[in-house]
C-alpha cells in the first residue's frame, strides 16, 4: 500500500480497536519486525509483546502489510489499553534561565519594578548616563529581594527607548544572578516591546495590550505575541475608556479572552488581565463600589474565562488616605485579602504596607471592610472620622510645645532640626544675653545645632528640604545677630570660604543654591556671585576674598567649555585652590577628560549636594587633603584611559552612509496635515490655575533629590514622610501664587510652511516675515539591521516629494517676576521658601509646554482634534508628534535656539531673551518646535564623527573650530 493508503487504514483499524496506532515510519523508529516477510499471526504476536511492555504500538509502514495485517494486530491488542497520555496543568509559564509556574494553588507573584525609567530615578539616572552596569545591580537587587519577575521599562523621552532595552537585555543575559528571573517586557510603544521580545532569553511576559485602539491594533499585537512565545497583560481598557464598573471590567475581558482564545488560540493559562483597582472612600459616591467591583471581576474572571490570571496595582485602593500609613496597612491588607480569595495572583504590593489580616484589631477590621466591600452607606465617612484614631492620638498642644521648656542651646537645636521659625528671634536674644560675645552664640548652640542637622543628613536621616528649612532658621538667627556681631568688629570662625558661581551664559542656579545652603548648614562660609559670571570676575574674587575653594556651577552644555576655560585660566593665574564641578550637564567623565587636565589644583566632580560637605571637608582637612586629591587623580587617570579606550574603539559609518540608512516614511501614501491657521500667535497672563493642571510632579521630587515617581513617592518606605511634607508645602505655595498672580504666563508659538533638505528643515516665514534653517544632526553610530540612523529631518517632507510639510515652534514663560518674589525671599533670609518658589516656577513653565502642545495639536494645527489624554497620559506622551528642543539629545546644539527666537521674535513678544550661551532669560522658560509626522520620535544622537562636524559647519557658515566647540559633548574624536 502507499503510505496515503496506509495511514487510512491505519486511522479506521484504530478507530475500531480503541488503541493508538502509528506508524513507525513517522515515527522515526527502527522496524520492530525485522524483515519483510512477516505472516500476521508473527506481527500480532509482536504487537502483542509491545503492547504487554507498555511501548507505544507501531505499525510496520513497509510493503509486505496488508489489511489482514492491520486487522490482526488491532484484535493482538485489543485487550490492552493504549498508553495515556499524561496532563499537563494550564499554568502561566516564563522563564529566564530558571522557569517560573503560575497556576491554581500557587503563591501571590510579586513582580519587581524598579528596573523602570518611569518609576525609578536612580535606575533612569544609571541609563541616561549609560552606567549599565549599576544598572544592572539595580535588576540583581530586585532578584535577590525575591521578586518573581522582573519589569523592564525604558519609556524616556530623551533615550532611543529600543536600542536601551536591547543593550540591557542583552547585558542581563551574560549575568545568570539576574537572567533566572523571567523578564516583563513594559512600554507604552509597542516598537520598544518589540525589540526587547527580539533579543529577551526565556518566555517573557508583555505589559500590556488593550482594546483601547479597537480590535484590528489588539490582534495584530496579540499574534506578535503568540509568535514571540510571550505571556501577555491585558488592561481592562477599550475604544470607549478605563473600565470602571464590575459590567465594564467583565465585558472588556470577555471580549478580550474571546478574541484571543477563539480568533488567535493563545493559550488562555498566558492571559493576565488587570481590570483596574480604583481608590475607594473619595467622598464621592460613584467610587465607593470601585473595591467591590474589581474583587467581583476578579471572581467572575475566574468562574468564566478559565485558566486567565489577575494582577493589579494594590496601593490604588488607599490613595485617599496618603499621609496615614497604618490606615494605608490595614486596607491594603483588608483588600488583598478578599481579592486573593476572588482569584487574584499576581501584582505589585508595597511589602512596607502590607500587614496580616487578622492582627488588624477587630474594630477597625470592621471599618476597612465596611470601605472595601461597601457594606454601608457612610463607610466611608466613618474611616475618615476614624483616621486619627489609627494615625494615632494626636499631640496636644502641651505635647507639641514641651520642647520650650528645655535650655535654650537645646531649643535652638531642636528649631534647627525641625526647621521652626516661630521663636528664633527670641531664643537667639535669649542665647545672645547668655554669652559674653553674640559671635559665641553662633560658634556654639546654632553651630551644634547645624553640625547635628549636617550629621543626620550624612547618615540619611534627614533629607534636603528638611536642610533647606534648618538653614532657613540659622540664617535668621544669624541676621538677628548680625547687628551685634558688626558692632564688635569680630566674625564667627568658618571651617573654610567657599565662592560659588554660574559661569558666564549660564542662568540656572537651584542646584547651585541648594549646594550653597547645605555647605552654609556645615558652617562653611559661602560667597555666592550669582549667575553668568565671567571668568575673571570669579577669579578676581577668589584672590581678593581668599577663599579656600571654588565651585562652578552649569546647566546647559555650552557651561562645560567655560568650565574648562576657567580652569585653564586658574593655571595660568597660578591658582591652585580646589575647583569644585557641578551641574545637570556634567558629568565625572567630562570633569576628568576636560577639565582636571586644565588645571594644576584639585579638580572634583560633585555630583549632588549631597556630597559636597565631605568633598570639601576631605579638601580642606589637615589629615584626609592629601590622600584624598591623590586618589581623585589617580581616578581621574583611570577614567581617562578608558575613555581613550573607547574613543579607540568607537566606530561610526560614514556621513554618507548614515544619510542612505535614514528613516525613510512613505511619502507617497501620506500626506502631512495643514494647520488650520498659520502664522504666529501670542499670549500674555495665561491662566496659571489651567497650567497648574498639567504639571508632572516627579521632576518637582527630583530637584529637592528626593527620588520617586509621583504619586508614589508620597508613600515610599524612605523618603514618602518628608515627600508628603514637601507637597504640601508646594501645594500652599502653588495656590498662593495663582490667586495671587505672583508671576505672568507668557507664550507665542507659530505654525510654518517647511520641507527638508538634506539633513535641514528649511521653514519659510509667513506675513512677509522671513524664515529659517534648522540644522539638524543625525546618528552616526553602526545601527542593528532594520534600525534607521535618525535624524529629526527624517520627519519632515524633502522638497523633491510633491508634499507641502509644516512645522511649529514655540516659547513659553512662566517666570515673568519671579526674579523679584525670589529677592524677596531672599532678602528675608528665607532660601527654602525662595528654592521652593522657583522649583514651581519651572514646573508651570514644563506644564505650559505640555498645555500648550496639547492646543495646538487639537486646536491651532488641529491634527488630533479627537484626542482625549489624561495628564498621565500627557506626561507619558501618548500623543501623536514630539515637541524637541534645542540643547536635548535629539538636537543638541543650544545656538539653533537664535534662529528660533528670531522666527518668533520672542524678545519683543513675550520678553524671553537669550544669553550669550543661549540660555532662556526668564529662567522658567521652554522653547522648542513642533513635529506632527504619526512616526515622530525622540533618541539621542550621541557621538558624531570628523565628516558631520565639518559638513555641519558647512552648513551653519562656521569655521571647524567653532563647531567643534559647540557640539563638544558630541563629539566621537578629539579635535586637534
Amino acid at each position: 500500500l502507499g503510505a496515503k493508503e496506509l495511514r487510512q487504514h491505519v486511522a479506521e483499524i484504530a478507530a475500531k480497536a480503541d488503541c493508538l496506532v502509528s506508524a513507525h515510519a513517522n515515527a522515526g523508529l527502527p522496524n520492530a519486525f525485522g524483515g519483510y516477510d512477516e505472516t500476521p499471526a508473527q506481527m500480532a504476536e509482536a504487537m502483542r509483546e509491545w503492547a504487554q511492555s507498555g511501548l507505544i504500538n507501531i505499525v510496520g509502514g513497509c510493503c509486505g502489510t496488508t489489511p489482514e495485517h492491520i486487522q490482526a494486530i488491532a484484535e493482538a491488542v485489543a485487550p490492552f489499553a493504549p498508553r495515556v497520555i499524561p496532563g499537563i496543568e494550564p499554568k502561566l509559564r516564563v522563564s529566564g534561565l530558571e522557569a517560573y509556574n503560575l497556576g491554581a494553588g500557587d503563591l501571590f507573584c510579586n513582580v519587581g519594578e524598579r528596573t523602570n525609567v518611569t518609576g525609578s530615578a536612580k535606575f533612569k539616572r544609571l541609563v541616561i548616563e549609560g552606567n549599565y552596569n549599576e544598572a544592572l545591580d539595580v535588576a540583581r537587587q530586585q532578584v535577590e529581594a525575591g521578586a518573581q519577575v522582573i519589569d523592564i521599562n525604558m519609556d524616556e523621552a530623551m533615550l532611543d527607548g529600543e536600542a536601551a532595552m536591547v543593550r540591557f537585555l542583552n547585558l542581563i543575559a551574560s549575568e545568570p544572578d539576574i537572567a533566572r528571573a523571567p523578564i516583563m517586557l513594559d512600554s507604552s510603544k509597542w516598537s520598544i516591546i518589540e525589540a526587547g521580545l527580539k533579543c529577551v532569553q526565556g518566555k517573557p511576559i508583555i505589559n500590556s495590550i488593550s482594546l483601547k485602539e479597537g480590535e484590528a491594533a489588539f490582534i495584530e499585537k496579540a499574534k506578535l505575541a503568540r509568535r514571540y512565545g510571550a505571556a501577555v497583560i491585558v488592561m481592562a481598557f477599550d475604544e470607549v475608556g478605563q473600565a470602571d464598573t464590575f459590567a465594564r471590567k467583565t465585558e472588556i475581558c470577555a471580549r478580550a479572552y474571546q478574541l484571543l482564545t477563539e480568533q488567535l488560540h493563545f493559550p488562555p493559562q498566558d492571559i493576565i488581565f488587570d481590570p483596574n483597582i480604583f481608590a475607594v472612600a473619595t467622598g464621592i459616591e460613584e467610587h465607593a463600589n470601585y473595591a467591590v467591583d474589581f474583587i467581583e471581576a476578579t471572581r467572575w474572571i475566574r468562574q468564566n474565562l478559565p485558566h486567565a490570571h489577575i494582577s493589579g496595582g494594590v496601593s490604588n485602593v488607599s490613595f485617599s488616605f496618603r499621609g496615614n500609613e497604618p490606615l494605608r496597612e490595614a486596607i491594603h491588607t483588608v483588600f488583598l485579602y478578599h481579592a486573593i480569595h476572588a482569584g487574584m495572583d499576581m501584582g505589585i504590593v508595597n511589602a512596607g504596607q502590607l500587614g496580616i489580616y487578622d492582627d488588624i484589631p477587630a474594630d477597625l477590621r470592621a471599618l476597612v471592610e465596611d470601605v472595601v466591600l461597601n457594606r454601608h452607606p457612610e463607610a466611608g465617612d466613618r474611616l475618615v472620622a476614624a483616621a486619627d484614631t489609627v494615625k494615632g492620638q494626636a499631640k496636644t498642644a502641651t505635647e507639641d510645645l514641651a520642647w520650650r521648656d528645655e535650655p535654650v542651646g537645646k531649643r535652638l537645636t531642636h528649631a534647627l532640626v525641625k526647621g521652626i521659625t516661630t521663636y528664633i528671634e527670641a531664643d537667639t536674644e535669649e542665647a545672645r544675653q547668655a554669652f559674653d560675645h553674640p559671635v559665641k552664640v553662633i560658634e556654639g548652640p546654632l553651630m551644634d545645632g547645624m553640625n547635628h542637622v549636617g550629621d543626620l543628613f550624612g547618615a540619611g536621616k534627614m533629607f534636603l528640604p528638611q536642610v533647606v528649612k534648618s538653614a532657613r532658621v540659622m540664617k535668621q538667627s544669624v541676621a538677628y545677630l548680625t547687628p551685634f556681631i558688626e558692632a564688635t568688629k569680630t566674625e564667627a570662625q568658618a571651617k573654610g570660604r567657599i565662592l560659588m558661581a554660574t559661569v558666564k551664559g549660564d542662568v540656572h542656579d537651584i542646584g547651585k543654591n541648594i549646594v550653597g545652603v547645605v555647605l552654609g548648614c556645615n558652617a562653611y562660609d559661602v560667597i555666592d556671585l550669582g549667575v553668568m559670571v565671567p571668568a575673571d570676575r570669579i577669579l578676581d574674587t577668589a584672590e581678593a576674598e581668599k577663599v579656600d575653594i571654588i565651585g562652578l556651577s552649569g546647566l546647559i552644555t555650552p557651561s562645560l567649555e567655560e568650565m574648562s576655560h576657567i580652569a585653564a585660566e586658574m593655571k595660568r593665574r597660578g591658582m591652585t585652590q580646589p575647583l569644585l564641578i557641578g551641574g545637570a550637564t556634567t558629568s565625572l567623565a567630562h570633569t576628568a577628560v576636560k577639565i582636571d587636565t586644565q588645571s594644576d589644583g584639585p579638580v572634583v566632580y560633585v555630583k549632588d549636594a549631597s556630597r559636597a560637605v565631605g568633598v570639601c571637608t576631605s579638601l580642606l582637612s589637615p589629615d584626609l587633603s592629601a590622600d584624598f586629591v591623590a586618589r581623585t587623580k589617580a581616578e581621574y587617570v583611570q577614567v581617562r584611559e578608558r575613555h581613550a579606550a573607547q574613543q579607540g574603539e568607537r566606530s561610526f559609518v560614514t556621513l554618507e552612509a548614515a544619510r542612505a540608512n535614514a528613516f525613510k516614511p512613505d511619502w507617497a501614501a501620506y500626506t502631512p496635515p495643514a494647520p488650520r491657521q498659520t502664522g504666529v500667535q501670542v499670549f500674555t497672563a495665561y491662566d496659571l490655575a489651567e497650567i497648574a493642571s498639567c504639571i508632572d510632579w516627579t521632576p518637582f521630587f527630583q530637584a529637592w533629590e528626593l527620588h520617586g515617581r509621583y504619586p508614589k513617592i508620597l508613600e515610599d518606605a524612605v523618603v514618602g514622610e518628608e515627600a508628603r511634607k514637601l507637597f504640601a508645602d508646594a501645594q500652599a505655595m502653588l495656590g498662593r501664587i495663582i490667586r495671587e498672580n505672583w508671576v505672568e504666563a507668557r507664550a507665542v508659538f507659530g505654525l510654518f510652511p517647511a520641507n527638508r533638505v538634506g539633513d535641514d528643515i528649511e521653514i519659510d516665514g509667513t506675513d512677509g516675515q522671513p524664515g529659517m534653517t534648522w540644522h539638524a544632526l543625525r546618528q552616526q553610530g553602526p545601527r542593528p539591521a532594520g534600525q534607521p540612523n535618525w535624524s529629526l529631518a527624517d520627519f519632515i517632507a524633502p522638497k523633491g516629494s510633491g508634499k507641502q510639510d509644516y512645522i511649529g515652534a514655540f516659547v513659553v514663560t512662566a517666570g515673568i517676576n519671579e526674579a523679584e518674589k525670589v529677592k524677596a525671599f531672599e532678602a528675608q533670609h528665607d532660601d527654602y521658601n525662595a528654592i521652593l518658589f522657583k522649583a514651581l516656577c519651572d514646573r508651570l513653565a514644563e506644564a505650559f509646554a505640555e498645555r500648550l502642545h496639547q492646543r495646538v495639536r487639537t486646536e491651532f494645527w488641529g491634527y488630533t482634534p479627537d484626542e482625549a489624554l489624561s495628564n498621565k497620559e500627557l506626561i507619558n506622551e501618548a500623543y501623536q508628534g514630539i515637541r524637541p528642543a534645542p540643547g536635548y539629545p535629539a538636537c543638541p546644539e543650544h545656538s539653533e535656539k537664535a534662529a528660533l527666537f528670531e522666527l518668533l521674535n520672542a524678545p519683543a513678544t513675550i520678553g524671553v531673551t537669550l544669553t550669550e550661551s543661549y540660555a532662556m532669560l526668564p529662567l522658567a522658560s521652554v522653547s522648542g518646535f513642533y513635529l506632527s509626522h504619526p512616526d515622530s520620535r525622540y533618541f539621542a544622537v550621541g557621538k558624531i564623527d570628523k565628516d558631520q562636524v565639518a559638513d555641519y559647519a558647512q552648513r551653519k557658515g562656521w569655521a571647524l573650530t567653532q563647531a567643534e566647540r559647540w557640539l563638544a559633548p558630541n563629539l566621537g574624536f578629539t579635535p586637534e
